[in-house]
């Protein structure tokens, strides 16, 4: 560890630090993931060019994380300190640049799409007011991750020096118990109890654990709080170490995440700097420090026993409970596993007090819960809504419904592992009670949206087939039981399927569900059995009428040619693999039936829109 000699005082001094300039007109970029991949770089570098050839010195440009508009980038927020006020301007390219910088925030810059400010909420925490309340992704989207200045200038590690300096750790303990945070990884455990339990344990050496390796499809929740606010977990760690008495930290983030691992290296080396993480943390007798370990990107591992023996170098399997982690977990000690968001909450709770998170959400459920929106949705993104909130306002209001006009069908909620929900509930507000009366959970945050398209028995299946490819193999009933599920689902979307498939899918879900060793088994038959339960009537049509009535499953399909629309291309004759389409060129074709193999390839091909599937 690094030994900082920094006195309390001189560390409080620099907690005063303004790192936002209050007078320069303030630019912000969003360089998450998702902005860099839709093309935000040469954005950035265009605004920078600007600004360098034509000598600007009261503008200052800053690189962010994501900002949670993924459906309009790439994207930036030109913010005036001043007054206050702000343009989010989305879908932006390298030649706007110019305009913007002309047009400041005293007016929208011509031929750029502006994005309405209600979708977001205001700066200020405590109020509630709107559809988003940030907590978590207070400082996400409007500092720069890569230095650790603008996090200290929004309060930043002033949480820690709160804890290290006026609190003992049994006061930390119960305050977070207080604020009625639970985990926000799925199973929604009250934080405050999993710390206790690891306080009360005597041993030499205690660990904390940042999970942080999210796996479920659709799901980046995490992803950008790690590439934006990187701080706001190390800030948490460090208190939730002091709380129960260790003095190691690891961070286990998944391999595929090179730009939050990336921020992540920075700010540690930076808290290390600052005297935030090492030896004698804020002049007292406490030290703490982390370091990162890569997963290999298995699901499992996301179960915090699998995790655990990751790090210490074994294959990432799950172990019998009890004994829980809190009591033996990494190398036999005490150990929390929290997982990010979790954390995120935790700095904000210790300066806010417990009555000011219990104001927000619900009373079984306090705070807020981050969303990714994903899926057939028309505004794609990462959402913080109070817990509560009903998924119609989410889907409808945040979201803006569905794409292209379609109906809504029902979303997925708590990824491979929840639960699909309907129209009929979509009023409900949405907390871990509520969504575990549905059938589903409130899992890690990702919402995956479906429409009329859909056709919810492969829906299904490719859930399924994820657990099962992703499970460890350690336990029957997840390893086969998995497997011959996944073959029943097969046969009914290839037509072969019979009303005894359907019933047995119910009786091997049960058995799995009682008998698998962790949470990625018991909760692997979920989706199965909540389609069944919400679209009976799909599964019986194709077993008893050999039809998809999405019109997805091909091996369901009859694929015909309308005469009137065929040009006679012949394109859909040459991509058939079983040559089963004649006719000459420019004249309409047909399909012969009896030799189609229901491959979709015609359709796939004809440009004319003269291949029907029904």
């Amino acid at each position: 560890m690094i030994k900082t000699t920094k006195s309390l005082a001189e560390v409080a001094e620099g907690l005063k630090a303004d790192a936002l300039s209050s007078s320069r007109l303030q630019i912000l970029v969003s360089m998450g993931t998702c902005g860099i991949a839709a093309g935000t770089t040469p954005v950035l570098d265009g605004l920078q060019k600007e600004i360098s050839e034509k000598g600007i010195d009261d503008v200052a440009v800053i690189s962010t994380g994501c900002m949670g508009i993924c459906h309009s980038e790439p994207s930036i927020e030109v913010l005036d300190p001043k007054s206050g006020t702000s343009i989010i301007y989305g879908n932006v390219t390298p030649e706007q640049a110019p305009a913007i910088l002309a047009a400041g925030v005293a007016s929208a810059a011509d031929g750029v799409d502006v994005i309405d400010r209600s979708w977001f909420c205001p700066e200020d925490d405590e109020d509630t007011g709107t559809l988003q309340t940030r907590i978590v992704l207070r400082n996400t989207g409007r500092i720069d991750p890569e230095n650790i200045n603008h996090y200290i200038a929004r309060e930043g590690y002033k949480a820690l020096g709160q804890v290290l300096t006026a609190m003992s750790p049994a006061e930390t303990i119960e305050l977070v118990k207080e604020s009625g945070l639970r985990g926000r990884g799925g199973g929604g455990f009250p934080a405050g109890v999993k710390w206790g339990f690891a306080a009360a344990q005597d041993s030499d050496e205690k660990y904390v654990i940042c999970n942080a390796d999210e796996g479920d499809p659709g799901a980046f929740m995490d992803r950008a709080v790690l590439e934006g606010d990187p701080h706001a977990v190390l800030e948490a760690m460090a208190i939730s170490a002091y709380a129960i008495g260790a003095s190691h930290g690891v961070i286990y983030i998944r391999a595929e995440y090179p730009l939050a691992i990336k921020r992540l290296e920075i700010a540690i080396e930076q808290a290390r700097e600052q005297g935030f993480l090492g030896e004698n943390l804020f002049g007292t007798d406490f030290s703490f420090d982390l370091y990162i370990k890569y997963g290999a990107g298995a699901f499992v591992c996301g179960e915090e026993t699998a995790l655990i023996r990751s790090i210490e170098g074994k294959r990432g399997m799950p172990t019998y409970k009890p004994p829980f982690p809190a009591i033996k977990g990494l190398w036999q000690k005490p150990t929390i596993v929290n997982n990010v968001e979790t954390l995120a909450n935790v700095p904000a709770i210790i300066r806010q007090g417990a009555a000011w998170f219990k104001k927000v959400g619900t009373a079984g459920s306090p705070g807020t819960k981050v969303f990714a929106l994903a899926g057939k949705i028309s505004k794609v993104g990462l959402i913080e809504v109070p817990m509560g909130t009903t998924l119609h306002d989410i889907i409808f209001k945040l979201g803006d419904g569905i794409m292209d006009g379609k109906e809504f069908k029902a979303v997925q909620t708590g990824g491979p592992s929840g639960g699909c929900i309907t129209r009929e509930h979509l009023d409900t507000p949405i907390d871990y009670d509520t969504l575990k009366e549905l059938g589903s959970m409130m899992g890690s945050g990702g919402m995956i949206v479906m429409d009329e398209d859909d056709c919810m028995v492969s829906i299904a299946k490719f859930f399924l087939e994820f657990t099962m490819d992703e499970s460890c193999g350690k336990c029957t009933p997840c390893r086969v039981g998995g497997r011959q599920m996944f073959g029943i689902l097969e046969r009914i979307t290839e037509g072969n399927g019979t009303l005894q498939d359907l019933d047995t899918l119910r009786d091997l879900a049960e058995a799995i569900q009682t008998a698998s060793l962790c949470g990625l088994g018991t909760t692997a038959p979920n989706p199965v059995l909540a389609t069944l339960r919400c679209f009976e009537d799909e599964y019986k049509a194709h077993v008893v009428d050999k039809k998809c009535p999405a019109g997805h499953c091909d091996k369901l399909l009859t694929f015909e040619i309308d005469e009137e629309l065929c040009v006679g291309c012949t394109l859909c004759a040459r991509k058939c693999p079983v040559s089963c389409i004649v006719g000459r060129p420019k004249e309409a074709h047909t399909i012969t039936q009896k030799d189609c193999i229901h491959c979709s390839a015609c359709f796939d091909a004809c440009k004319f829109s003269a291949v029907l599937k029904q």
